[in-house]
């Protein structure tokens, strides 16, 4: 197994929102695990034998940016606890303006009131307006323009008035 089947497998668990997936082969045990809540941790353990060196690098390489992605996590959130996050209530894609030659509905630093439309989403050849559902300053927008977007993806982070 190689470094790009365990990163399409760690996605994969991560998308399926299993919260814990085991998978052994001759001399290959990974264990992946998801926390629940807000914790999400992603745990990759490989034991291979001492006369099957080529493959020690595969598994410290996909271990080091687990390890470190919970610690980061905790940090950014500290700093983001008071803001509030607009949602794609939706799958499709995300677009900032209403057409191409128009000004974006939403920059960083706009105040926005409930009801303000954010952004539209594309689905199925409809374009749906999304409203705000809070008051309050655009802080970050979380998504590229004409990027695709899944239902519950953030895509707005908003300071609350």
């Amino acid at each position: 197994m190689d470094i790009k089947e365990i990163q399409n497998l760690i996605k994969f668990v991560a998308k399926s929102g299993a919260s814990e997936v085991k998978l052994e082969m001759d001399d290959i045990k990974i264990t992946i695990k998801t926390g629940t809540g807000s914790d999400k941790e992603t745990t990759i353990v490989q034991q291979i034998p001492m006369g099957n060196m080529p493959q020690a690098p595969v598994a410290a390489q996909p271990a080091a940016p687990a390890a470190e992605t919970p610690a980061a996590q905790p940090e950014k959130k500290a700093e983001d606890s008071n803001l509030v996050t607009i949602k794609s209530p939706i799958i499709g894609t995300f677009y900032r303006k209403p057409s191409p030659d128009k000004p974006v509905f939403a920059e960083v630093g706009d105040s926005i009131s409930v009801g303000d439309t954010v952004c539209v989403i594309e689905a199925m050849k409809l374009f749906n307006e999304i409203e705000s559902e809070i008051s309050g300053k655009i802080v970050k927008v979380l998504v590229d323009d004409a990027s695709p977007v899944e239902f519950d993806q953030p895509l707005f982070l908003v300071e609350p008035a």
